[in-house]
């Protein structure tokens, strides 16, 4: 009701202010119409709509206005709206470039420019793999309920015919204080060539239009997220799931978008935001993107986006928010990753490691491993960890030949079944660097495998090297590891072919896609994060190849760009992976009112320096030992936790564990001064073999190691892909205003 007040109220001042979520300053320029774009970024709308406001000078009466697109008459899509403003949702834009132009008699015309692209996309992600099957993506969306039981067991949402509705349909108070049945509308459609899916609480019967939404709704979003990398080339299930798999269904424990829902929120998700489906971050970003721009349209405008999500869905919030800022204003992580190519690079590590260690007859003459010593060369408590990445998650990421949706057995002749080094080089690769190659670039044709040369055409861009790693270097300085195991163990480690097959050379990686992997955000450096609000909660280690201390990588980054992490929150408990099983929940409402208060401070204060001051007092980092619940510092956390390490770092790299490709030095003999037992002259000799152009100089930032570009583009003006991407113009004006509150629209400056 106080709502509905409120909206009366407002309509009473007339069409001359500009109010609402999103909005933007509160009066016209004198004497000019101005054509605001609500829904996205004006260059980068998408489906052929967008919700646009047309600000009115004083004096102009709105029944006197007429607004057009490329000249066709679109005045009767606008009215003035419960809220006061002129405000339409234009349908029907052409591909392309279309001008909206606002005019009335004695005032000065206003117009902008909006560049609309396919709902089958892409929008800025760059051209799109011909192989790809998508059947049904040309139907529209489809629209079924869901409710609440009063069942305290019963968590997960349950159907509901609203022609027979069920005895046990709970009842919800938004946090608005709007009481109503918990009745969920669930819309399904299909953008960028994969699934979408919306969710609001919903009274059926009831309208609902972007400028007059239920009131149930608080105009927040949160957006779920999956685990894991993969590549896939038919669609998928958008993932609702806390926690992406892993320890999901617990009895009692209420999912954390039920939470959100019960609260007002909207909920929505896509099968591309989901790593394991698609480990893209510009396809991330892009389907979000698009899907916010859908729900801005028909549902209404937004205040703030959290994004919550485990593992992969981690890495999916961590590398969005830094390389296309303002997408999210909050971030809920838990079996944390910054990115995906630097776990890759400690991932690659371990499958290496695991074929030597693993095959005694690689070992040379009088040399053997103990498992306690493997996992000191691995940087772990045991050699279990290497097993359980390598199985898990790095070989089916990088195997081109692996079973990935959209693909088949292959079929000789046939290009749009899977590769297959021998009888079908030029298939369809299922490697995620294959699907990344928009980002990456293909292979330079001067290192050409045979079945590059086969398929005429370079594979994707290999973005790491452990040329120049000295493999147990810490354990040898320790005593832990013998000279005869740490040279034998550096001579025949060896790297990987372009096929993930081992050779005896090591990985030199792709210079040009190993820089772009850090130009492209695919390798987060943390520099874009310092407007975001972030709680990351996780268990104890060894983490299943989740290990809280991929959580304080993302630490280390953002200390070394910002000098503070205090727009970031830790959260360790005893629960593995996650901490907690309620954690979801509660770091979901202590967001909330995190970012509520930024919206609220309306000093001219910068952003980033918002986000830090209106942190809540009692959102601090948390350590829970057994029932113990006590405030903590992340010193304190890394000594209760035993934060372990990797390979890399064992060999000198750096905690950030940033660097996927060192610079190299001479191997000198001064650098094992203090080892008890030396090298003997065989051994250095076989040293100075292994390493002819020198080993890792970890004081110096790796090959192509730099920031990342903010909100890149890879599509050529004319036609075909931009390698690596270009920058975007900057934020058009009066544009994308109805995608965040006022105070959050710096972040979509970037």
């Amino acid at each position: 009701m106080r709502t509905r007040i409120a909206v009366l109220l407002l309509a009473l001042v007339g069409p001359f202010l500009v109010v609402g979520p999103g909005s933007g300053s509160a009066t016209a320029a004198p004497g000019r119409l101005t054509v605001e774009i609500l829904s996205n970024r004006a260059d980068l709308v998408s489906a052929g709509d967008v919700l646009v406001a047309v600000r009115l000078p004083k004096g102009v009466r709105p029944g006197r206005v007429r607004v057009t697109a490329d000249g066709r008459d679109v005045t009767r899509r606008f009215a003035v709206r419960e809220d006061g403003r002129y405000l339409g949702l234009v349908t029907g834009l052409d591909l392309g470039r279309t001008v909206l132009r606002a005019t009335a008699p004695g005032a000065r015309a206003g117009r902008t420019v909006v560049v609309n692209h396919p709902n089958a996309g892409p929008v800025f992600s760059g051209p799109q793999t011909e192989h790809y099957v998508c059947d049904g993506c040309d139907a529209g969306p489809a629209y079924d309920f869901l409710y609440r039981s009063t069942d305290p067991l019963a968590t997960e949402l349950q159907p509901y015919d609203p022609d027979d509705p069920p005895s046990d349909v709970a009842t919800t108070t938004t946090d608005e204080g709007v009481e109503v049945p918990f009745v969920v509308r669930r819309e399904q459609g299909f953008q960028d060539r994969d699934r979408y899916t919306i969710l609001t609480l919903f009274q059926p019967g009831e309208p609902w239009r972007a400028w007059s939404p239920q009131e149930q709704w608080n105009h927040k979003l949160l957006v779920t997220h999956g685990g894991g990398c993969g590549a896939s080339y038919a669609p998928g299930t958008p993932p609702l799931a806390d926690y992406s798999g892993t320890l999901e269904g617990v009895p009692g424990v209420t999912p954390s978008y039920v939470t959100a829902l019960g609260l007002g929120f909207a909920v929505l998700s896509t099968a591309l935001d989901n790593t394991g489906h698609n480990c893209s971050v510009a396809m991330n970003a892009e389907s979000v993107m698009m899907a916010k721009e859908r729900l801005v349209e028909r549902y209404g405008e937004l205040r703030y986006t959290i994004g919550t999500g485990c593992s992969g869905g981690s890495i999916a919030q961590h590398t969005v928010a830094n390389a296309y800022p303002g997408i999210y204003q909050g971030l809920i992580t838990s079996c944390s990753y910054p990115d995906t190519f630097t776990a890759g690079a400690q991932f690659a590590d371990y499958h290496l490691l695991r074929l030597y260690f693993e095959d005694p007859s690689r070992w040379g003459p009088g040399v053997a491993w103990l498992p306690t010593q493997m996992a000191q060369v691995e940087g772990h408590l045991s050699h279990l960890n290497a097993v359980v990445a390598d199985e898990g998650l790095f070989k089916a990421a990088l195997n081109p030949e692996h079973d990935c949706s959209g693909t088949t057995d292959p079929v000789a002749g046939d290009p749009t079944t899977r590769y297959d080094s021998e009888t079908n080089p030029g298939g369809v690769r299922c490697s995620v660097l294959d699907l990344l190659v928009n980002q990456l670039g293909p292979r330079p044709e001067s290192v050409w495998s045979a079945q590059e040369k086969a398929a005429g055409r370079g594979f994707g861009g290999i973005p790491f090297s452990n040329t120049g790693v000295l493999y147990g270097l810490s354990a040898l300085e320790s005593g832990a590891i013998t000279p005869a195991q740490f040279v034998d163990l550096n001579a025949e480690v060896g790297g990987l072919d372009v096929d993930s097959g081992l050779v005896p050379e090591r990985i030199a990686g792709d210079p040009a896609s190993i820089a772009r992997a850090y130009r492209t955000g695919l390798i987060n450096e943390a520099d874009h994060l310092d407007e975001v609000a972030m709680i990351n909660h996780g268990g104890p280690d060894p983490g299943i190849a989740h290990d809280y201390a991929h959580a304080f990588w993302t630490q280390e980054r953002l200390q070394a760009d910002q000098g503070h992490t205090d727009n970031r929150v830790m959260w360790f408990g005893p629960t593995p992976l996650i901490g907690d099983v309620t954690w979801a929940n509660d770091a979901l409402v202590a967001m909330d009112a995190w970012l509520a208060a930024v919206e609220a401070d309306s000093s001219d204060k910068p952003l980033a320096d918002k986000v830090v001051t209106a942190r809540p007092a009692d959102l601090t980092d948390r350590c829970v030992v057994g029932q113990l619940a006590d405030l903590c510092d992340v010193e304190e956390l890394q000594v209760l936790q035993t934060r372990l390490s990797t390979p890399r770092q064992e060999a000198g790299g750096p905690v950030a564990n940033d660097n996927v490709a060192c610079r190299l030095a001479p191997l000198e003999k001064a650098m094992f001064d203090g080892l008890v037992v030396p090298f003997t002259d065989e051994q250095w000799a076989t040293l100075q073999a292994t390493f002819p152009d020198g080993v890792c100089d970890w004081t110096r930032p790796g090959l192509g190691q730099g920031p990342a570009q903010t909100w890149l583009r890879y599509d050529a003006a004319g036609g075909g892909p931009v390698y690596g991407g270009h920058n975007l113009p900057g934020l058009p004006a009066h544009s994308a205003t109805g995608v965040v509150s006022p105070a959050f629209l710096p972040m979509l400056r970037r």
